[in-house]
């Protein structure tokens, strides 16, 4: 295992040590799953990535996901960071696409230069699937909030676009500040349920420029709360465009995460529905930190 490299990276940043902190491991051939977990035990981000060798298509790779506590076939700030990763550092050719093949299939990652001529990175992601409802009265005591925190008029709905969450509407952003998870209760929630985390969201932000505010809790898969989940935000964006919550069937938006934890985030969305039929991308940038070798 000696030598192998790794990059750190903050995703979904507008600043470095801002955003959510990525370790990407650029030489994983080799590697078993018990030391790919050992080694995102080690590092302790919220992911871990291993990069395994080329894939099947052009600028492709195949990647493996791992949080602390187990592997995961799809994630989102680890899929814009290894992607930038490899582009980088991996490829001999610039190019404006790679693909990283993950538990989930192939998701594309397209690179662009906005308005004002820094970086960005787009994931699509995949067809969202709706899964079944709860109650605002389980919701509530989980979080630590008032029942009328929750907005009844928006479903608290699972929601996947490859890995699933519970997607909650809350009426404002103090109620968003004031969640405090109650795990007993979130043990016991998610005992005999797929999804294992819950995003939670509202229509106002810290920064007037931004959309929503959000915040992530998965203590299941060893993460507390997650500065920036991209694949939550995923989930977010369909359940958005579904349900018509910021009127309509299409979005172009910035979401706020992590302010709450010290690590301030910035997530765009795009995504609209035709005819039953979804486009997600979620994009933001990625700042390099550090790099080293596995000794």
């Amino acid at each position: 295992m000696s030598g192998r490299e790794f990059h750190i990276v903050d995703v979904f940043a507008e600043r470095k040590y801002a955003g959510n902190q990525l370790a990407v491991i650029t030489e994983a051939d080799g590697l078993d799953g018990d030391m790919m977990q050992a080694i995102a035990r080690e590092m302790n981000f919220s992911e871990t990535t291993f990069v395994l060798g080329p894939g099947a298509g052009t600028a492709a790779f195949r990647v493996r996901i791992f949080t602390p506590a187990e592997e995961v076939p799809f994630a989102g700030h680890p899929t814009l960071g290894t992607a930038w990763v490899i582009r980088r550092e991996l490829l001999s050719e610039p190019c404006d696409r790679v693909t990283l093949e993950l538990g989930v299939g192939s998701i594309p990652v397209s690179f662009e230069r906005s308005a004002d001529s820094s970086e960005l990175l787009w994931m699509l992601q995949r067809q969202p699937e709706f899964g079944p409802v709860a109650s605002m009265s389980e919701l509530a005591v989980v979080l630590g909030i008032e029942e009328s925190a929750l907005i009844g008029d928006h479903p608290i709905q699972q929601v996947s676009t490859g890995l699933p969450f519970w997607i909650v509407p809350l009426t404002s952003l103090e109620e968003v500040r004031s969640c405090r998870l109650d795990v007993a209760a979130y043990e016991a929630f998610i005992r005999d349920r797929q999804a294992r985390a819950i995003l939670v969201f509202a229509a106002e932000a810290y920064d007037e420029a931004n959309q929503i505010n959000a915040r992530m809790f998965a203590p299941y898969y060893g993460v507390s709360e997650d500065p920036a989940t991209g694949s939550a935000n995923g989930c977010l964006a369909a359940y958005l465009v579904r349900h018509g919550v910021l009127g309509g069937n299409e979005i172009d938006i910035r979401v706020e995460q992590g302010y709450e934890i010290g690590r301030p985030s910035l997530l765009r969305l795009r995504a609209w529905e035709r005819e039953g039929r979804f486009e997600i991308q979620v994009g933001g940038r990625v700042i390099p930190i550090a790099r080293g070798r596995l000794l």
